[in-house]
């Protein structure tokens, strides 16, 4: 058990400068991100961890497509990898505008907060775990960003690199947990906020459906 410690025994390579690039990479804000915060200041703690968990599901899943081969796949496959990744960009899109639209109804009628939540379906209707979820799983070049990162901290000499691979991931996905409960508690921190200030929430809600936007944009270059 050794390993737990040492890392180097399982073929791991500059581990320090991983978990740095790892902390840092989490840390920069993605729609993952932005989802578990926003959902959370909205519909409280339960929400937020019913989010996070699906983050944690669709990163698992996609790590196994990982080992499994789908990076090979959509290299071979660009029908593939396109599909993937115009369906990723449109639900970006649709989750950006279903929050923009809401927040422009808060800043409107922010007395009426409850009852303006309510005319967008999207939030009625999927459950953050499950949009979550789509969320992760419908970027494609999340794929490739596991395959070129966990690479370089793996030694090609060792004889078991899968060993490694499932080392990086779990740590990965412990630090992305990690983050993911801090957002969730600042999230909450936020719900009693943004019901006294509703007019808050709805700059929140513009400013994160506009970012969803330029992410849904990216991900088509």
């Amino acid at each position: 058990m050794d390993w737990l410690t040492n890392p180097s025994n399982i073929g791991i390579v500059h581990f320090a400068t991983y978990l740095l690039g790892t902390i840092l990479t989490i840390l920069f804000p993605g729609p993952n991100s932005l989802y578990v915060l926003a959902i959370t200041s909205q519909k409280g703690w339960r929400a937020g961890a019913g989010a996070a968990l699906g983050i944690f599901i669709g990163d698992a899943i996609l790590i196994l497509g990982v080992i499994l081969g789908a990076a090979t796949l959509l290299n071979s496959s660009p029908v593939i990898f396109n599909v993937l990744r115009l369906l990723g960009a449109a639900y970006l899109g649709w989750m950006g505008i279903s929050f923009l639209r809401t927040g422009i109804e808060r800043w409107r009628s922010p007395e009426n907060a409850k009852e303006t939540m309510h005319s967008v379906r999207y939030f009625d209707n999927l459950h953050p775990t499950l949009a979550a979820l789509a969320l992760s799983l419908t970027n494609p070049k999340a794929i490739f960003f596991f395959v070129s990162f966990f690479t370089q901290f793996i030694d090609p000499q060792y004889t078991q690199p899968l060993h490694a691979f499932l080392y990086l991931a779990v740590v990965l996905q412990i630090v992305s947990m990690s983050y993911l409960a801090s957002l969730i508690f600042a999230g909450y921190f936020f719900l009693g906020y943004f019901k006294r200030h509703p007019d808050h929430a709805a700059l929140l809600w513009g400013f994160v459906g506009l970012l969803l936007l330029g992410f849904a944009v990216n991900l088509l270059l």
